[in-house]
């Protein structure tokens, strides 16, 4: 074990020492320390490891089992993470766990005196690139941030506390998802989530679960560190760099989902042209994205991409614009992005996968309902009024699904079966995608404007069409039927 070579008192001094780490394995930095330390051969199978080693043999200290901070005189807690190697750089490849979810106990925590509170405040993270045929002590460190929750973070997170806490008190352990919540998620633990535990108000057996930031939260620090010009960077006296939805005022009296309904609200009934006037805007009817900039110009002035957004970014919410007819139908599909055949190709688990964060994100639907019109100008077109917010996320039956639906592209990329159907190619190359015909909840098409656009094949560098990822508008409307409750036969019955 080393001798300690920092102060264990002071988290500048923690984080400093961390630099030692970066562009070394930790054999070799452990080796240029203290060339007679040897750390023992330890098998590449169990999650973890790496930081117990980390702990150990180069912060000197034994992993152990202390609720405390790693570093409590300093109030840091030490937090090792992988980077997966990919075509297109360094990417996230999971989510950080902070700590697991006692169900019979945690329900009277609040969370200022939560082990997670305590142990997530003040955070060193180190980024190592992950190395499938290598010891944990042969994988290399890239970055070392010394991460703060605070302001609004902390708002949000201690929202997503008492969200999943509220659903342990319910009796409803088991239907806790990921996709409840915003930077905070309940991820299960345990192979393909089939540990189960007993909760406090249900004989239902609950699948085991820890507190952990989504992929989408941690890939802001990875962005936050890779960008700040060194392999070293801290947030604790660093301001926001991305356009803020909400602040921590409106966040300590409300929820982040409450708070921007109510933004919407004063804007319930005006259809496109009445909301360009009121917003200052110029759109034009031949605008395909004209519903989209104006949602974004509500949500927040000069907004032009939902993902510039702090909130959105951090949380990776779904933003999507939907048009509901007069019969209460959705005529469109719902879109998400392009499938990224190399992504899958270098991922060997759904719960790794792209996909996987996606269908596990909350969705912002922002519904524009047809109206009949009152006035002259509508002959070409249907007039659509801004009608509703509708904060939703997918339900396990669904999600089964979309496990099932990435496993079906995922051997159409290794069999490298991309090909469609009507092309000129050998009968084994052509691919087995789900259809919109097959009545699945989700279906693999190109965009339209995308539907000639090509890329590569992982395997053999071929010009495949670009493709995407649906979702059926059945169901869409199913959901937005079920927020509108009540109002939906007072707003649809005479229409079907």
């Amino acid at each position: 074990m080393l001798k300690q070579l920092y102060d264990s008192n002071d988290a500048s001094s923690i984080f400093g020492y961390s630099g030692l780490l970066l562009g070394n394995t930790l054999a070799e930095a452990v080796k240029r320390i203290d060339s007679s330390c040897c750390i023992p051969f330890v098998e590449n199978k169990s999650k973890g490891k790496l930081g117990n080693l980390v702990e150990e043999y180069f912060f000197g200290y034994k992993p152990n089992s202390d609720p405390r901070p790693d570093f409590p005189e300093a109030g840091v807690e030490l937090k090792v993470t992988p980077l997966a190697q990919k075509k297109k750089g360094l990417a996230i490849k999971e989510r950080l766990v902070i700590d697991m979810i006692d169900y019979v106990n945690i329900t009277d925590i609040q969370f200022e005196d939560s082990l997670l509170c305590k142990k997530f405040l003040l955070m060193l993270i180190l980024f190592y690139i992950h190395d499938s045929g290598a010891q944990w002590q042969d994988m290399q460190f890239v970055y070392s941030v010394l991460w703060a929750i605070k302001d609004k973070d902390l708002e949000i997170i201690k929202h997503d506390y008492y969200t999943i806490i509220d659903k342990i008190k319910e009796g409803k352990a088991h239907e806790i998802s990921e996709s409840d919540t915003y930077y905070l998620a309940a991820c299960t633990k345990g192979k393909d989530g089939s540990s189960l535990r007993r909760q406090p108000f249900s004989k239902v057996l609950a699948k085991s679960r820890a507190f952990s930031l989504k992929a989408s939260y941690m890939r802001t620090v990875l962005s936050f560190v890779a960008n700040s010009g060194s392999n070293m960077a801290t947030n604790t006296d660093v301001q926001p760099e991305f356009p803020q939805l909400v602040s921590v005022e409106e966040l300590r009296a409300d929820s982040f989902e409450n708070i921007i309904k109510r933004r919407f609200e004063p804007y319930y009934g005006l259809d496109y042209i009445q909301l360009s006037e009121y917003l200052g805007m110029s759109i034009k009817a031949a605008d395909k994205s004209k519903y989209a900039r104006i949602a974004k110009h509500i949500l927040r002035k000069g907004l032009k991409e939902y993902n510039d957004a702090e909130e959105i970014r951090k949380a990776g919410i779904i933003a999507k614009t939907i048009r509901i007819e007069k019969n209460g139908r959705i005529k469109e599909h719902m879109s998400f992005e392009n499938i990224d055949y190399q992504e899958i190709h270098e991922t060997d688990d759904w719960e790794n996968s792209r996909w996987y964060e996606i269908v596990h994100s909350r969705m912002m639907l922002i519904v524009f309902r047809q109206e009949d019109s009152y006035r002259g100008g509508w002959e070409k077109e249907k007039r659509y009024v801004l009608d509703k917010i509708v904060f939703t996320s997918l339900p396990d039956t669904v999600l089964a699904e979309a496990k099932e639906y990435w496993w079906n592209i995922k051997e159409n990329v290794e069999k490298d079966t991309l090909y469609d159907n009507n092309e000129e190619t050998q009968k084994e190359k052509r691919n087995t995608f789900w259809r919109l015909s097959d009545g699945r909840h989700f279906h693999v098409r190109p965009k339209a404007q995308t539907s000639r656009d090509m890329t590569e094949s992982p395997l053999t560098g071929e010009q495949v069409k670009k493709k995407c990822y649906w979702l059926d508008n059945k169901y869409l409307a199913n959901v937005v039927r079920q927020a509108y409750g009540d109002e939906w036969e007072n707003k649809f019955r005479s229409n079907g």
